[in-house]
Order: structure tokens, then sequence, then C-alpha cells
């Protein structure tokens, strides 16, 4: 068993952010910022806030008797109380008998073409302590993008506006700077938490071993592309304050009301599989906390896992390579505008720097992000051999489609083909409007049904009956079609 050290750095980066923003708030009003002190403090408690609901709810506490640790998470000690919790469990690994253990199957990655499924007995102790670990991701990334880059981008620009005043000099790498950092750390640390955690809900059916070549390509690629965006914001907040406002609404309003709109449309039953205890109104008010939470992770980068409130797992487990390309072209797009508009209105205050080379600098740290994160998904990702094709061949597809989309002649031109006229199959389902080249990894999920189903809480997956595969996969052996359902 494994010694969890991910819910010590989670729970470490918690308490160390917490401390210096409650310091630094004291701090701002001895200075009499009070509006700088409010701001740090909201960016503080609020989401520690939030990670006490969430670790409440995942444990399930409101339906048993705990109520001294109902009563520490009131104080906004749950995490620190957890943690104590997962060791005690850890030491007491093999001392005392497990009076049952469940078993599961898992794939190993498939090698030369096959792959072997592997029984495991799993104790309680072990049991409890997955769950714990499944908490502190949800948790890390809740604090990263609710808390700390908000908080991030808030110091910095406060440290850009008042760099000339004597308080914030002699204080700047002092309380500032080192609430910035861990700060930092905190976001990168949770946006790598949200890439592992979509690789095990996409792959659950298989034992996945992520190795520490991947850990490093994440980390890098989320660290080049957070940091350059939050230093875009600032710098474009510093000399429009006003227009940084729509541009923020804009998009976490876009990424807010997306899972919605596709939910709407796809006239799906409301969903009422996320805890058996909420009523109707519960359910909304935490597929809203959802909803907000995936608004917040793509304002400062790509959303690794993505909403999809028709799903049951509310999880979209398909990899469409066309979305991912099309969201980093946008925001490379956007960066270079905020970027320019920051170059034609920036005031006498940023004179002491050359701004041409900050600008160069900031688009091609934003590209250093992108070439790792291609790095990851084309040699290190942990399942790129369920991969029905490469990440640099579908971003050439993409590209291609693109080409043939601009040089396409009108509707009215066009010939009629054998493809337009013949029916589709019954085993065929192709929307309108996705005629170029399509990515069978990102096919798959929409086509063919998954055979397992995924707890939200418990990481726990069930087997339940593939009825579809007989009639849409006719011809085709099982082994062939589960792989086809978990290659999705």
């Amino acid at each position: 068993m494994r010694l969890p050290s991910s819910i010590f750095v989670s729970v470490s980066l918690f308490t160390a952010e917490t401390t210096a923003a409650l310091y630094l708030s004291s701090t701002y009003r001895s200075a009499g910022d009070q509006i700088w002190q409010g701001l740090t403090l909201l960016f503080t408690l609020v989401p520690s806030v939030l990670v006490q609901l969430t670790l409440t709810f995942i444990h399930r506490d409101l339906s048993r008797d705990r109520p001294l640790v109902l009563l520490l998470h009131i104080l906004q000690l749950g995490p620190i109380v957890r943690c104590l919790e997962a060791f005690c469990i850890y030491g007491s690994v093999g001392r005392v008998e497990e009076p049952y253990v469940s078993i599961t199957r898992k794939k190993q990655m498939p090698r030369g073409g096959q792959s072997e499924e592997v029984e495991r007995q799993v104790g309680q102790a072990e049991g409890k302590l997955f769950t714990h670990r499944a908490a502190f991701a949800r948790t890390s990334v809740i604090q990263a993008f609710l808390g700390s880059a908000p908080q991030l981008t808030l110091q910095l620009y406060i440290c850009v506006l008042q760099q000339g005043r004597p308080f914030i000099s002699l204080v700047f790498f002092l309380i500032p700077g080192t609430l910035m950092v861990i700060s930092m750390l905190s976001i990168v640390y949770g946006a790598l938490r949200c890439n592992i955690l979509a690789i095990k809900i996409k792959y659950d059916d298989y034992e996945v071993d992520v190795r520490p070549a991947a850990y490093l390509c994440i980390f890098m690629w989320r660290s080049f592309e957070i940091a350059s965006r939050v230093v875009v914001l600032v710098l474009f907040s510093s000399v429009l304050q006003l227009w940084i406002l729509p541009v923020v609404l804009l998009n976490f309003l876009v990424f807010f009301l997306y899972p919605w709109i596709l939910f709407w449309k796809s006239h799906s039953p409301f969903p009422e599989n996320i805890e058996k205890t909420l009523t109707r109104v519960g359910t909304t008010i935490v597929l809203c906390l959802l909803t907000f939470l995936y608004a917040g992770i793509n304002m400062f980068c790509w959303s690794a896992v993505r909403v999809k409130l028709s799903d049951p797992d509310l999880i979209n487990k398909s990899q469409n390579w066309y979305r991912m390309a099309l969201y980093y072209m946008l925001r490379f797009v956007e960066n270079a505008s905020l970027l320019l508009l920051w170059y034609v209105y920036k005031t006498d205050f940023y004179n002491f720097i050359c701004a041409p080379l900050l600008l160069l600098q900031l688009l091609v740290a934003y590209a250093v992000g992108i070439f790792f994160m291609l790095v990851f998904y084309q040699f290190c990702h942990p399942c790129r051999r369920l991969f029905s094709s490469s990440m640099t061949q579908s971003l050439w597809n993409c590209s291609s489609l693109l080409c043939l989309v601009c040089t396409s002649p009108s509707p009215r031109r066009r010939p009629l083909g054998k493809s337009v006229l013949d029916p589709l199959s019954p085993g065929t389902h192709k929307e309108p409007g996705t005629e170029g080249p399509q990515d069978t990894a990102s096919d798959s999920a929409e086509d063919i049904p998954n055979d397992t189903t995924y707890d939200m809480l418990d990481d726990t997956v069930y087997d339940t009956p593939n009825e579809m595969t007989n009639s849409t996969q006719g011809g085709i052996n099982g082994d062939i079609s589960h792989g086809a359902s978990c290659n999705a």
C-alpha cells in the first residue's frame, strides 16, 4: 500500500496558503488598505468553506453520528483532521485482521494487442484510504482554481499597482511574494491532480501507472500555461481596469453555461443519482457548483475533466482532440490580443521594462506550455497505447479539416456523392457538419455505450450489462467490443 503522500502535500499547501493569506490580510489592515484586506480574505475563506463541504459530502458525515468531526469542519480544520485520519489508517494496516475484503478487477495496459485482467483483493483499510485520496484530489482542484488562482492574480495586481509605495516595497519579497509562490504551487498541483483524475476516470477499467516523466511534463505544461495566463490578465487589468470585467465575465459565463446548453439540447432527464439524500434543489446546487468549478478551471487553463450533465457519471469520458486544439488556438489569440491592447495603452510606469520583449516572452511561454502538453500526450501519457490515433496525427487531421472547410465549394455547387445519397447504416451515428476526418477515440464514447459505471464519491467501478453490444457490434467478438468502449 502506498504512503498517502498526495494527501500530505494537499494539506500542506492548504495550510501554508491560508496562514500566509491571513497574515497578509492583517498587514493590509495595518497599512489601511481595507479593500485589499477584504479581497484577500474573500479568496481565502470561500474556497476553504467549499473544501470543508466537499470533504463532508464525500465522506457522508451528515448521515453518520460524528459531531466532533463536523465541529472541526466548521472551524475550518477538516483537512488537517482528515490527513491525520488517513495516516492513522495507513499505520494500522497489517496490525488488525480485516473483517472482510473485496475483489477488484483491473486490466493491464495491452502489450502485443492483448490485455490481461488481474484480480486483486482490497481490504477495508485500503478502501478507506482510497476514499481519502479521492476526496483530497477533488479538494485540491477546488482550492487551486477557486482560491489560489484568484489569490495569485490579486496579489500580483496589487504589487504591480503599488510598486512605488514604501510599504509594498518593504514587504514585497516577504509576505506577498511568499503567498504568490505558494499559490502558484497550489494551482499547478491542482491542475496536475485534475489531469490524473481525468485519466483514471476515462480509463477506470485499466490499472493506470503514471511515471515520473508524465508528472514532470504535466508540471511544466501547467506551470507555463497558468503563469503566462495570470501575467497577461494582470498586465491588461493594470491599464484597462474596467475592460477586464467584461473579459472575465464573458470567459466565465461561456464555460459555465456550455454544459447546461448541451444538457438542454440533449433532452436528457434530470440527474438523480448524485446522492440519495439530496433533494432536487440540493442536486441543482451541486450541479451549479460543479459547472462553476469547471468554468473556473477553464478561465486559467484547459480542463482535463469535461463536465457532461446528460451522462450518468456527469463526466465526458471521450477524448476530443479537436475541441482541445480549438481551445488553445482561441486562448492564444485572446492572450495575444490582450497583450497588444496592453502595449498600446501602457502608461509611463512600464518604461523601466522592455515592453516588446515582455510581450514576446509571454507568448513564447504559452507556446512552451503547449509544447510540453504535446510531449505528454505523444510520449508520456500512461494510456497512450489505448489511443486509436496519435496526438500529432489528430492535430494534423484537424488542420486539414479547417483547410477543407475554408476551401470547400458552396452547398449548391457541391456534387452529391454516394455518402450523401446512401442512407446511414443502423450502427452508424454521424452528426451533421463533421464530414472531415475524425478521431475514433473521440467518437467511440458517443457511439458505443460504456459497460462500466463510475461512482463519483467512492471511485468504484461496477459492472453493468452492455445491452447494445449485439445489435451494434454484430460480427465483432466481445473482446474487441469491450476494448473499443474502454478506448473511449
